[in-house]
């Protein structure tokens, strides 16, 4: 059977469609014949179900700029596993959010309702803007083209640890305020800071005394702006967005800890009723600027980690004090 390449579209006919979309899903049906993507054209190349496109066997086809290798591994891939998916060009599917492939639950196709995932696909070396995550699996096609997908969805960050904690008093040192007698409430329930020794004093790091002291809960001499300008000589334009972040997990209900040992901002607590009787933590989140632009691999390293010491990997992206929480974690589809 020969098709033909008419612009970005592969052109078939009548008997393509029978054999093609209405069997197994591939292309869009136009005027009784189908249009084809290139990158599903190829697959069918590759297959041996057509002979070749204007004269070009898979071969040529895919050496031709008609289509991506990138996205080929991905099509390959997902058909492999036994779904039906749609490039997700304008006019052949609504709502694609973005995404470079609408992929539909396993035994469902193009003309069913329901979409399994929304994939987006990028080569290992490429960047991906934070804004375009959240909702999308992300298909990073590595150098071996070995695909490995990430979900990403935007997420609700909430708990219930809402202990509530007398004022107190802290003194200033290099980068920490230690409060020589607090509260009990402020370390056992409430979780801010580490004991210092024996003797109850707490150390707390600048951002959770600059939100304390914002709160109206710690006094230290200088007050707040002492506290905040001292985080911004340590830390630059990161302090701020790291106390944007804090802030709203505290106001969430949920209790963060500094999450250094697992290379991110912090590691969080949705229930803690006591230092002593302490959960697991659930999340590890870094914060980023809304626009950062992620290298695959670092987020493939971020989500390897998470997976591996058994939390989910959040990034917030901040705007200001507005954050946008995105959850990535490996799919296996």
């Amino acid at each position: 059977m020969e098709l033909t390449l008419d612009g970005d579209v592969v052109r078939a006919g009548y008997e393509a469609r029978e054999r093609f979309y209405d069997s197994r899903g591939y292309g869009r049906v136009r005027d009784g014949d189908i249009d084809l993507a290139p990158v599903e054209a190829a697959h069918l190349l590759y297959r041996g179900d057509i002979e070749s496109i204007d004269g070009m066997d898979f071969r040529a086809f895919l050496g031709s700029a008609a289509v991506s290798e990138v996205d080929f591994a991905v099509y390959k891939d997902l058909r492999d596993r036994g779904f039906y998916l749609t490039p997700a060009r304008e006019g052949w599917v609504d709502d694609a959010a973005g995404a470079d492939f609408v992929v539909y639950p396993r035994g469902e196709g193009p003309w069913d309702d329901d979409v399994a995932y929304r994939v987006r696909v990028v080569g290992e070396r490429d960047t991906v803007d934070a804004a375009a995550l959240g909702e999308c699996v992300l298909a990073v096609v590595d150098e071996e083209s070995e695909v490995t997908y990430l979900d990403t969805e935007q997420r609700d960050v909430s708990g219930t640890s809402d202990a509530v904690v007398p004022a107190t008093a802290g003194e200033l040192l290099a980068e920490r305020v230690v409060c020589w007698e607090p509260p009990a409430e402020l370390y056992d329930q409430a979780f801010y800071g580490q004991r210092l020794g024996d003797d109850g004093a707490v150390q707390l790091s600048l951002v959770e005394a600059a939100y304390l002291a914002r709160e109206g809960l710690l006094t230290v001499d200088g007050g707040t702006d002492a506290v905040v300008e001292r985080g911004r000589e340590v830390e630059g334009d990161r302090f701020d967005r790291r106390l944007a972040v804090y802030t709203a997990l505290r106001a969430s209900g949920v209790a963060p800890k500094t999450g250094f040992k697992f290379g991110a901002d912090f590691r969080t607590y949705a229930a803690v009723e006591s230092a002593e009787n302490l959960g697991h933590s659930e999340l590890l989140v870094r914060v980023l600027s809304a626009d950062h632009r992620f290298e695959p691999r670092d987020l493939a390293l971020d989500v390897r980690l998470a997976h591996g010491v058994r939390k989910t990997m959040v990034f917030a992206l901040t705007t200001g004090d507005d954050t946008e929480w995105v959850a990535v974690e490996r799919l296996t589809p």
